[in-house]
């Protein structure tokens, strides 16, 4: 790290040497190259005087032809200090003047490019130790990073435009020498070597583990300790099953904390539902306002098995009111989910501010709430807990329906109309204002999570609706986002489907299909996962070390190839791959699967038990080896009725299969049909238990 140190000390010397452009142009406003581009998040800045090319072959020819630095601005539709940067800078033509004279010009949308963004988000963290959105580098012609940082203020911003631009000019070798460091720091920091040690994986270990994650926890609020908080569902679905499994009171209790004050926050939009990003604050109160579909679908998930583990009435709620905002706001014709709502909208006086469309004032609230107001202000604190700043509130509940009704003698039923009265005129009320800007492209991997939502949901609560929704999106995928030799792509937008897929894309695909087939038995979904996962090996895979490149080999080499190993808000593409090779290797009693699974895990187990919280999802895999695992089967005339009642119990242990026919190709499935009577099989690694006729008695065959 120490040449990374030194080279900004001599930009920090440099910046104090020049100055800023001073002397402002007028241009015509006329449109860039990004015109040309579908993504909302490009089209945003089509029209600023900056001019910005879309990151593709063409344009990085250009800057090896003239020599010139790139800039490589990563962003997304709904980020609002993106916004800002752009307001500040991007629109204006002194900055404009500066960056078109000196640089090529790059603006990407992280999440049509994730591949891009994870190489110059892991040099910005290797240079800063920190990274975020907006994301920007400076590059050599060739697209080796030589700076890097997040939001800079206009003044900042062009003094770094300037400082780096002479230093290149003037001493070539001094930037070029920088950038063989810091590229070399990016191919190396998250290489995966193959662990030959002989793969072992116990109880103990995931108990060591979860003991490590629990000195890092919020026990009052939820979360990681500190601000600002992120819900991480991937986190909570684990700690879900761990306290389940290894029946830990302590995790139960956590989790349920957890999960009931992120319920309550500003987090959660209390008038019409679904989630922020995240919190600024530990409470949970007041969050970077933008809504995306993956925190959504994640979380829906969670509370639903969460639902299914408790039978909590307020996890039911909140499934419930989220799936609504998703059918609402996030849901296209043809059963696509959109990607985001922005954080911000216009004000009362036409200026974009973050937070606008869900603030209120005092006033605003009496005119709305025409009778309770008194009770409307202690259930939503309306006081100094729910109080943001200036005059505004954001709504944030501090206790449950039941502790309120009975503090004010109202029958619960009562409580939940008057609420639900509440909902109603604030939702008209805040309708009539200017509404965020939604993102309206197609995420293939997104999708994919949302899909799962729904299927969770369905498990959960047995409405057909739900299932319905998980079927359109499941069709879309496979007709429209899947190709005809086979892959997938990433986008789809204005009826195009375009840019080739990543791993994360056929791992969570794969993963909603496995878990579509388990609700349905529809043995389609299971062979359309197949097939991806073999797609997956041939053009993914890295025979080496058995882990799975993010991008396609098929894909243009950026600086670095990377595997994306660490479980964030989204789940790391090898950890889900990993699991659901685990699941069909089951399924289809395919060794090749299983191995490859036992050997991902073991690269990965030493970081693993280090930082349990940054491997959450493998997590899972590791319970799957260290404690029983069961393969669970149907069969029989009446298998569909005992099957629904199968999937509604929470059970993070089991694999189901299922048919009503006697021709079934499945491996895990065949000889165990029976005209006569149905039969419930509770199987481990393909060797059954003697057969049950009633799924009572088969569930006492299920070990935790």
């Amino acid at each position: 790290m120490k040449p990374f140190y030194k080279f900004f000390n001599l930009l920090a010397c440099i910046t104090l040497v020049f100055g800023c452009a001073t002397n402002e142009s007028t241009t015509d406003k006329k449109s860039n190259a990004l015109i040309h581009e579908t993504s909302p998040y490009l089209l945003q800045h089509a029209y600023n005087p900056v001019d910005w090319k879309a990151w593709n072959a063409e344009t990085l020819a250009l800057a090896k032809k003239e020599n010139k630095l790139l800039v490589i601005s990563v962003g997304y539709s709904a980020c609002h200090w993106c916004h800002v940067m752009e307001e500040e800078s991007f629109e204006n033509d002194s900055i404009a003047e500066i960056m078109n004279a000196n640089f090529i010009n790059i603006k990407v949308d992280r999440e049509e490019r994730p591949d891009v963004d994870k190489v110059y988000m892991n040099a910005v963290q290797l240079m800063t130790g920190s990274g975020g959105w907006p994301l920007n580098c400076i590059a050599l012609p060739d697209g080796r990073p030589i700076f890097g940082g997040t939001y800079f203020p206009k003044e900042q911003w062009s003094k770094i435009l300037m400082s780096i631009s002479k230093l290149y000019k003037e001493q070539p070798e001094k930037a070029i020498k920088f950038a063989e460091s810091l590229t070399k720091g990016i191919q190396e920091s998250q290489l995966i070597p193959l662990n030959k040690a002989t793969p072992t994986f116990t109880m103990a270990e995931a108990v060591a583990a979860v003991a490590v994650w629990k000195t890092q926890v919020d026990t009052i609020y939820g979360g990681f300790k500190g601000a600002p908080k992120f819900p991480m569902p991937n986190s909570l679905d684990f700690l879900v099953r761990y306290g389940y499994q290894f029946k830990d009171k302590s995790i139960d209790k956590y989790v349920n904390t957890a999960l009931t004050k992120i319920a309550y926050g500003g987090i959660y939009d209390q008038i019409s539902g679904g989630f922020s990003r995240y919190s600024v604050d530990e409470k949970w109160h007041i969050p970077h306002f933008e809504k995306m579909l993956y925190d959504n679908a994640q979380l829906v998930s969670v509370y639903a098995k969460a639902y299914s583990k408790e039978k909590n009435n307020l996890y039911q709620e909140v499934v419930t009111e989220t799936l609504r905002f998703v059918q609402e706001e996030l849901t296209a014709e043809n059963g696509a989910f959109y990607s985001s709502l922005d954080a911000d909208s216009k004000n009362k006086i036409g200026e974009k501010e973050e937070g606008a469309f869900y603030e209120w004032t005092l006033e605003e609230l009496q005119v709305t709430i025409e009778n309770d107001f008194e009770l409307f202000k202690e259930f939503y604190n309306v006081n100094t807990f729910g109080f943001w700043e200036k005059d505004k509130y954001v709504l944030i509940r501090n206790t449950s329906k039941e502790t309120f009704a009975a503090k004010h003698k109202l029958s619960l039923q009562g409580l939940n109309e008057t609420i639900s009265t509440w909902k109603n005129s604030l939702k008209t009320a805040r309708n009539k204002r200017s509404k965020p800007s939604l993102d309206d492209k197609v995420l293939t991997s997104w999708n994919a999570l949302m899909l799962q939502g729904y299927v969770d949901a369905y498990r959960a609560f047995g409405d057909v609706t739900y299932l319905e929704s998980a079927l359109r999106n499941a069709n879309f995928l496979v007709n429209t986002q899947q190709r005809k030799e086979g892959g997938l792509n990433r986008n789809f937008k204005n009826g195009a489907s375009t840019i080739n897929a990543y791993s994360e894309d056929y791992a969570t695909v794969i993963q909603a299909l496995i878990s579509l087939y388990e609700v349905t038995l529809e043995e389609q979904w299971l062979l359309h996962a197949k097939e991806l996962t073999e797609y997956l090996f041939t053009n993914f895979f890295d025979a080496t070390n058995k882990m799975f490149y993010f991008t396609s080999k098929k894909d243009e080499n950026l600086i670095a190839k990377k595997y994306e190993v660490i479980d964030g808000v989204i789940p790391a593409s090898n950890s889900i791959i990993a699991n659901n090779l685990f699941k069909l290797g089951h399924y289809y009693s395919n060794k090749k699967y299983l191995k490859t699974a036992e050997q991902m895990l073991n690269n990965v187990k030493e970081a693993l038990l280090k930082n349990p919280g940054n491997y959450s999802n493998w997590m899972h895999l590791m319970v799957h080896f260290s404690k029983p695992f069961y393969e669970v089967v149907v069969a029989g005339e009446n298998a569909l009725e005992v099957h629904r009642e199968l999937i509604g119990n929470y059970f993070p242990n089991i694999l189901i299969a299922g048919t009503t026919e006697e021709n079934n190709t499945l491996p895990l499935v065949a000889y165990k049909f029976n005209d006569s009577e149905t039969f419930i099989y509770v199987c481990v690694n393909g060797t059954c238990k003697k057969p049950e006729t009633t799924l009572q008695s088969a569930i006492l065959n299920i070990k935790r």
